[in-house]
């Protein structure tokens, strides 16, 4: 007779938690993450774009990019920052639904025949450390991040919808259905308790967005 040894269901341990974290950091800078959901379509087909156009949807895209790169490094390190489970698996479902929006906006540079921000790796950097200082003071402080990141998100969003050029359908579709989501993140944040930031941190957050969106634009 021959007996089989059963092994332990391996647990998941704080180095496999970083080194996820590492695989997920460095699909999302090199734009290899996949989405799970097909990007918006519009309900019109876009119309001719002329150059200064092209050049300004393909500004305001790449501003979108980088946003959805500074959410992934955010809800990224509150993942791995926080001891509540339940909230663990809310953050890091929260961050699949961002992929998409990433991935959304990588194509739609591409079919615009332009390029994310060069300096992508210094968003993500930055962003990461601040989720991960944020899910070290805890869970609450955490969400109040995430509520007031989404709320200037979804305003640069309406901001943009603003902007993008009449004819460039495709865009408005995707700019108006990550605004609808970023908003239901940020009342997901609040649902969960999440706490309204002082008012000087939110100063200093609206801020430190002024100087990325303005040198993305560009960069």
């Amino acid at each position: 007779m021959q007996f089989q040894t059963r092994h332990p269901a391996r647990s998941f341990t704080r180095m496999d938690a970083w080194i996820s974290t590492l695989d997920q950091s460095l699909k999302t800078l090199a734009g290899v993450a996949p989405m799970s959901r097909p990007a918006p379509q519009a309900t019109a087909p876009d119309e001719a774009l002329d150059e200064g156009q092209r050049r300004l949807s393909a500004s305001l895209m790449r501003v979108n990019h980088v946003g959805e790169v500074c959410a992934q490094a955010l809800y990224r390190a509150q993942a791995l920052s926080t001891r509540d489970e339940q909230l663990r698996e809310h953050l890091q479902h929260a961050a699949q639904e961002e992929i998409d929006h990433l991935a959304w906006c990588a194509d739609r540079l591409r079919a615009l025949n332009d390029r994310p921000s060069l300096l992508n790796p210094l968003w993500y950097g930055g962003a990461f450390s601040i989720g991960m200082v944020a899910g070290l003071v805890g869970d609450k402080v955490s969400l109040g991040f995430v509520i007031e990141t989404e709320r200037q998100v979804e305003a640069h969003l309406a901001s943009h919808l603003e902007r993008l050029p009449d004819g460039d359908h495709s865009s408005r579709a995707i700019v108006a259905r990550m605004k609808e989501e970023e908003a239901r993140h940020a009342q997901e944040a609040r649902d969960r308790g999440g706490i309204d930031l002082p008012r000087p941190v939110r100063g200093l957050m609206r801020m430190a967005a002024k100087v990325m969106t303005r040198t993305a634009h560009h960069l």
